[in-house]
């Protein structure tokens, strides 16, 4: 039997100056993934703009926008 994807799994937040803007959530990382390049792209040049996904079922972070942290290359795509 196959499951449906939880269509909350991947959750992305747009945050600028610290205050969140914008909030997605999706079912499908590959989804999700696409969002947060789209984001970036979108919202990039917001005062102080930071880019999440995480994925909710684990509680992970998948990937973030500016990459803060030295040595670690952001994750795929």
């Amino acid at each position: 039997m196959t499951s449906n994807p939880d269509p909350s799994r991947y959750h992305l937040l747009l945050t600028s100056d610290g205050r969140p803007i914008q909030h997605g959530w999706w079912g499908s990382e590959e989804t999700a993934r696409d969002k947060f390049r789209r984001w970036i792209g979108e919202h990039g040049s917001l005062p102080d703009a930071r880019v999440t996904l995480t994925d909710e079922d684990t509680g992970e972070q998948l990937d973030a926008w500016p990459d803060d942290s030295p040595g670690i290359v952001s994750g795929p795509g």
